[in-house]
This record gives structure tokens, sequence and C-alpha cells, in this order.
């Protein structure tokens, strides 16, 4: 849901600077590629550090390059299909970096080996998500559901927790324990969410098969029928 309206709004936002990009002469791709550098870069060198508030601040100003490099693209006319494997791409190394940086601070200096494995989970479960709906349109089904948590959900739920909770750095009193309680949401999110589509691509490939053994078997009588009808002639 998040992903619907707020896409559209922040896009509104960024056109004046994808068109000043476009002015100076940078490709869609070169923002692509150093908004995932940004957001590894503040995932993997504050997060493991317990840095959590200045992680999520440099994070942030890089996150929105997933819809500066679109809008590019498109008010250049020149959407690609290389373009949409690279952002989609890009997008997952992203993901991991954040929740991976989460995992390194739980298994370092926050010392706690049931979070690290939460932080995992959210890692593996979010790139799982990501593959049912990108391998079921493969195979041709429409996967008609989006789920309880999409990447963007994931990503502000954690990163406004993770900001919120890196202010307890700065003298506020048990504001840290939002990163721990965001963590659960977005795992047990991924897995209704993960359920959902696995769910919804059994019924539609099972529909699809009924489809195509229907098609089978009317395609043989179509033609006796045809062959009946050129003999009665």
């Amino acid at each position: 849901m998040l992903n619907k309206y707020a896409r559209a709004f922040f896009t509104r936002v960024l056109t004046p600077f994808a068109a000043f990009l476009i002015r100076r002469g940078v490709s869609p791709d070169t923002v692509t590629l150093i908004g995932t550098a940004g957001v590894m870069a503040g995932a993997l060198v504050f997060y493991p550090q317990g840095e959590f508030f200045w992680g999520t601040v440099v994070i942030t100003l890089f996150v929105f390059s997933d819809l500066v490099d679109g809008n590019m693209a498109r008010q250049l006319g020149r959407s690609s299909r290389w373009g949409a494997f690279l952002d989609s791409t890009l997008d997952r190394v992203a993901d991991g970096a954040v929740f991976g940086g989460f995992a390194l601070w739980y298994a370092g200096g926050g010392d706690d080996l049931v979070l690290c494995a939460v932080s995992i989970f959210c890692l593996a479960s979010g790139q799982v998500v990501s593959y049912t709906k990108a391998r079921g349109e493969s195979i041709g089904l429409p996967v008609a559901v989006n789920g309880l948590i999409e990447r963007a959900e994931r990503l502000v739920i954690s990163l406004v927790a993770a900001g919120l909770a890196g202010l307890h750095a700065f003298g506020v009193p048990g504001i840290q324990y939002l990163l721990p309680v965001a963590l659960w949401i977005v795992a047990v999110g991924s897995l209704v969410t993960l359920i959902q589509r696995v769910v919804t691509v059994r019924r539609e490939s099972a529909e699809a098969d009924r489809a195509d053994e229907a098609a089978a078997r009317s395609g043989p009588e179509q033609g006796s029928t045809a062959q009946g009808s050129e003999a009665a002639k």
C-alpha cells in the first residue's frame, strides 16, 4: 500500500531534481549505482557500530535514488529492460545490506543472538517474497496479490524504528526498544506475505493447468467436428 501511494507523492516531489540531473548529463544507471552504494555504506558502516541515527540519515539520503532513476528514465524516454533489471537487482542488494547491518550489530556489540536471527530472517524472507512474485510472473501467472508487507513497508518500518532508536545515544530513554519491535513486525509480516503469495501462485497455477487441459480436450473435438462437416459436403 505504501508502495502505491508513497511512490506517486515522492515522484512528483523529486521530478525537478531528476530534471536537474538530466541537464547535468547524469544517467539513470549512474543514479542507481550511487544510490545503492550510499545505502550499503550507511548500513554496513554505521549499523554494525550501533550508530542507528546517523546510519539511517545516510541511508535515507540515498534510498530515494530508487525513485529518481525511474523518473529520469521516463523523462528521457529511455525506459529499458536493462534499467529495470539493474534497478530491481540492486534493490535486493540494498535491502540485504540494511538487514545485514542489523544482524552484524546484534551478533557483535548488540549481543543478542535472537535478534540477530530475526534480522537474518527479515533479510532472507524479503528476498524470497520478491522472488515469488518475479518467478510466478515469469511462468505466465499474474500473481494478483501484493501481500501484507512489501519492500516499501519493510524499509519504512525498519528505517524509522532504527532512526528513532538511534536517538537513545542522545539521551532519549527507552526508545532503543523500537528497533527490536520493528524487526519482529517485519519478520512476521514478511512471513504472512510469503504465505499469501505462495497460496495465490498455487491457486493461479491450478486454474491455468485446468484451462490448458480444457483447451487440449476441446482441440481434437473441434477438429473432428470440422472433418465431419467437410464430409457432409
